[in-house]
């Protein structure tokens, strides 16, 4: 099959606490990083959104990838919030990339999977030699009703990977499986600003279900082992769900901590999983295996079996880590965050 080329993350600079939104909404900071797992989030720029975070992210996946930009022919980007409710984030990204007109576009929505599911469509389209090269990306400045819980975790970022021939490869895509059912735990409708969630049935039977659904999937068809794996990474909505599925998998800390990026950044939605994948890119040696399952409320997984190439150590050292992206901070108050938060919606 197809393999990753190269692969890139960009996460804004700024960025909000716990603490900081307890204060205003009268919560508890300890209750609330408790429950999620989690103590701050990150926070879209005045001037950042989807299209500016994918540009971004491609940047650095290019700088990794070390091809003829033209010969991308296809760009998808998966997003919760693409700017524009008619007209492409994906058209928008590809010009600032300057690859040309010989390209496919378009935009992807299934929530949080959104992106990961772009992964499959140019793995089939290299496989079947339509392209050369594929642009794969989620990305999202995730919404979140002032007050609601979710505005505790909603964050922004995402990551883009180049999909190109197995022998170019520095992860080969070894494996990928979906796992899907009409299972209504997170929505938004067309004019609304803001999601709603079924609170508690999001866990059990929508995210549970499917990620652990497809991971059984993948293992069962690979005939793999999780102890096959120097690496695991699930979705993330918040920090406890995807240690609950590692748990039951048997995964250890020492396969789930380093892709865990939810505790340092929050959930970036459509590229929580892929900035998983990209933390592990970055520290990762060839040989090692990785498995990454993803998750869309809807609902729906994608998993995926990559192997690491001897390429994979030359591309680490072409590009800004994940973890540049994660160090680089300015913390806001929380007028400054609304302000911020407004020229997003």
């Amino acid at each position: 099959m197809a393999g990753i080329i190269g692969w890139g993350a960009y996460i804004p600079k700024y960025r909000i606490t716990a603490e900081t939104i307890a204060k205003v909404n009268n919560d508890s900071a300890p209750a609330i990083k408790s429950g999620l797992g989690l103590t701050e989030k990150s926070v879209p720029g005045k001037d950042e959104d989807t299209v500016t975070i994918s540009t971004n992210a491609a940047r650095n996946a290019l700088l990794r990838a070390d091809i003829n930009r033209k010969e991308i022919g296809a760009v998808y980007i998966g997003s919760e919030s693409h700017p524009y409710a008619v007209k492409p984030s994906s058209s928008i990204v590809a010009e600032a990339l300057d690859i040309g007109n010989q390209y496919m576009a378009v935009d992807t929505e299934f929530a949080c999977k959104a992106g990961s599911a772009t992964i499959q469509i140019n793995a089939g389209l290299v496989d079947s030699k339509m392209i050369n090269y594929g642009l794969s990306i989620g990305s999202d400045t995730s919404q979140a009703e002032p007050g609601n819980a979710l505005e505790y975790s909603a964050a922004a970022g995402g990551a883009a990977f180049i999909i190109g021939k197995n022998e170019e490869a520095i992860a080969t895509l070894d494996y990928t499986c979906s796992f899907t059912s009409d299972t209504p735990d997170f929505w938004r409708r067309a004019m609304q600003p803001y999601p709603s969630h079924a609170g508690r049935f999001t866990g059990e039977p929508a995210y549970m279900k499917h990620v652990i659904g497809a991971t059984e999937l993948i293992l069962e068809k690979s005939k793999m082992k999780i102890s096959d794996f120097k690496y695991v990474v699930f979705h993330m909505p918040n920090g406890k769900f995807p240690l609950i599925v590692a748990k039951k998998f048997g995964v250890t800390n020492e396969q789930i901590e380093p892709g865990l990026i939810v505790k340092k950044i929050g959930n970036t939605y459509s590229g929580s999983s892929l900035l998983g994948l990209s933390c592990v890119l970055d520290i990762a040696k060839p040989g090692d295996k990785i498995l990454m399952t993803s998750y869309g409320s809807g609902s729906g997984s994608d998993s995926f079996i990559f192997t690491c190439t001897k390429k994979i150590a030359d591309a680490q050292k072409k590009a800004r880590t994940t973890d540049d992206y994660v160090n680089r901070k300015k913390y806001l108050e929380y007028p400054e965050y609304a302000k911020h938060m407004a020229t997003i919606h």
